[in-house]
């Protein structure tokens, strides 16, 4: 009776800050998470380095019509894996649906993701502080949808560095920023140990973009 209760009073989408909307518990996980271990199948997870030749900690690989990539020669989207010269697997139909629904519930119509970066984090991992910037289209927002391990999702604002706004993300939850926390800094604070049934201790996160 209480579950039934806090399901008839939790709203579906909450506004944690101007731009920044979370859906809990929004997506299938499984479902997801397949369509995560079908693209890893096609294209491993790897690290990538920055421009500058440093190894980037958190392990990804992309879906899409294109993929955010990085190396000494710069951040940006390639239209093919540059190591193995295949195309990305595609985003599947329903996964992109999802996403679009989710994103026009928040305000962002017409938002159809042609980039999803897939980012794999393991205990002790972190993602520092940095802002998306190497999309065309500015005025599209970010949609990222959390599997697995929990984790603290950072917003910092217009600046890398001060106190930062903590968000908790757990598995199934959906988090879209856009308008005026579309070039915002931001991050996730190191993964701590734990177990869940879906991966382990693994946190596996999506993160669809309209990048061209």
């Amino acid at each position: 009776m209480q579950g039934d209760l806090l399901t008839i009073i939790t709203p579906e989408m909450e506004e944690l800050a101007p731009g920044i909307f979370l859906f809990r518990k929004y997506v299938d996980e499984a479902l997801f998470y397949n369509v995560v271990k079908a693209a890893v199948a096609q294209i491993p997870f790897r690290h990538m380095v920055t421009p500058g030749g440093k190894r980037i900690n958190v392990a990804g690989i992309s879906m899409g019509d294109c993929g955010w990539y990085s190396d000494r020669r710069g951040y940006r989207y390639e239209l093919k894996d540059p190591i193995t010269g295949k195309s990305w697997p595609p985003i599947p139909g329903d996964i992109s649906q999802i996403i679009t629904v989710a994103a026009a519930k928040a305000g962002f119509p017409n938002f159809i993701p042609d980039s999803c970066f897939i980012n794999k984090y393991e205990p002790g991992v972190r993602l520092t502080a940095h802002i998306d910037q190497d999309e065309v289209d500015f005025d599209q927002p970010i949609v990222s949808v959390s599997l697995g391990a929990s984790a603290i999702f950072q917003v910092f604002g217009e600046k890398r560095g001060g106190k930062a706004f903590n968000i908790p993300l757990h598995s199934g939850d959906l988090l879209i920023f856009g308008g005026p926390a579309r070039r915002v800094y931001h991050g996730v604070k190191k993964l701590e140990e734990q177990n869940h049934p879906l991966t382990g201790n693994l946190r596996i996160n999506l993160t669809f973009r309209k990048a061209l």
